[in-house]
């Protein structure tokens, strides 16, 4: 009988007074969304002598940024690049450049490396060694189907090219001779290119549901491998970590997409020959919509280019951009914008 009186006293306060009486000023329950307002900025604690301040730090401290160049002049604040080059594209691309084969996918390689683990587990593929440092996972010997000699694989799971992309890649052995170590390359290029493919179709298939390894996400840096840096003379470029080979075909492809047409080449001497189309039209208007006015015409529209791809290192290179001969001066500003929008197409 006392709880029936209890719950009829409840029911009957809420019915006289109405939300209020949960959540208004004076409520259980009030709001303190805007409590922050009214704070007042405290001095840092001062801790006692001797005693240390290291358990005081931030716990998700803001790393330092990479990309500090700043485009030169006054503008408005643009819309973002996209943080994977190709983005609203699949999730999973499997590229290739003259032998060699892996797939780009668009997730960190935190988010990649407990995939190919689960993909492993589902296929009921033995894991001989795992390295997350290094992004590799190795598998035990297995006998294929059709086949008379024994193989096992190798992962390796590194960061793309862009920020919060990844690469995979599969390397093949066959159980024969010196199984000590790995080979530089695969001995059967289409196991390599079967298993490369099944993993792919896995990850893409799953990529909705993944989890996240925060162990692979701390050992792989997911930041990319593209930077704008200060060059010679007040310019600017765009730093690409890749070998020259890939980054050759990647800058190629990158001008292609972002509406440059390439006139000429010359890979001696790591030069594009290039005309910028201008941006394909869109609701929205392009990269460099910000820049102009709807009456305006973009004024790099038709203007010719030279593009540079330079070694800085065995597996670096710089990306510049400047004026062909007898054309108009590339103001600072207009440069860092036609390489940015480079920067968002290569991978």
């Amino acid at each position: 009988m006392k709880l029936v009186l209890r719950t009829a006293l409840v029911g009957s306060l809420l019915a006289s007074a109405g939300c209020s009486y949960l959540f208004g000023d004076e409520g259980l329950f009030p709001d303190t969304s805007d409590d922050y307002k009214n704070a007042r900025e405290m001095d840092p604690i001062r801790l006692p002598e001797g005693k240390e301040e290291a358990r005081l730090e931030e716990i998700y401290p803001i790393p330092p940024v990479q990309d500090d160049t700043l485009l030169a002049g006054e503008f408005e604040v643009p819309r973002p690049t996209p943080l994977v080059a190709g983005a609203g594209e699949d999730v999973v691309r499997i590229q290739s450049l003259g032998d060699e084969s892996w797939a780009l996918i668009a997730v960190a390689p935190g988010q990649l490396w407990p995939q190919v683990r689960s993909f492993l587990t589902s296929a009921g593929i033995p894991v001989g060694r795992v390295d997350a440092q290094a992004g590799l996972i190795e598998t035990g010997w297995l006998d294929l189907e059709g086949q008379t000699m024994a193989s096992r694989f190798r992962f390796r799971i590194e960061q793309g090219v862009q920020r919060g992309s990844s690469e995979l890649h599969v390397l093949q052995m066959r159980q024969a001779g010196d199984v000590s170590g790995w080979p530089g390359r695969s001995d059967d290029t289409a196991q390599e290119q079967e298993m490369l493919r099944a993993v792919a179709q896995f990850i893409a298939n799953s990529a909705d549901s993944a989890p996240v390894s925060m162990l692979a996400d701390r050992a792989m840096s997911a930041e990319g491998k593209l930077t704008m840096e200060d060059g010679a003379n007040g310019t600017s470029v765009l730093r690409v970590g890749l070998p020259f080979t890939r980054a050759w075909a990647s800058v190629g492809k990158a001008l292609e997409d972002s509406r440059f047409e390439i006139t000429d080449r010359d890979r001696s001497e790591g030069v594009y020959y290039v005309r910028f189309l201008g941006e394909a039209a869109e609701e929205d208007g392009g990269w460099f919509s910000w820049m102009f006015s709807d009456e305006d015409e973009n004024p790099m529209i038709g203007r010719s280019f030279l593009v540079s791809v330079v070694e800085a290192g065995d597996k670096a290179v710089t990306v510049g951009m400047a004026p062909v001969a007898g054309e108009a001066t590339l103001e600072k500003r207009d440069q860092q914008a036609l390489l940015t929008l480079l920067k968002g197409n290569i991978n």
